[in-house]
């Protein structure tokens, strides 16, 4: 793996601090196990939660209806 610094010029500490968080992403990376989710997902952004369940079909009291299920 080459890093190369194409702007700029940073201390030798500044360096040091920037390969260490790229080295322990790519650890981070290969541990993972291949096909796994790396991280869950969050409940609340998951559009299936409310497409999950059917909305009410238009009919004679649809107009009594016309809210959001939940």
């Amino acid at each position: 793996m080459t890093i190369k610094v194409v702007r700029g010029n940073p201390t030798p500490e500044e360096l040091a601090a920037a390969l260490a968080v790229v080295r322990a992403r790519a650890a981070a990376a290969a541990a993972t196990p291949p096909g796994a989710d790396p991280a869950p997902k969050d409940a609340w952004s998951d559009p299936s939660r409310i497409a999950g369940r059917r909305l009410p079909q238009p009919g004679q009291t649809s107009w009594a209806r016309t809210y959001w299920p939940g």
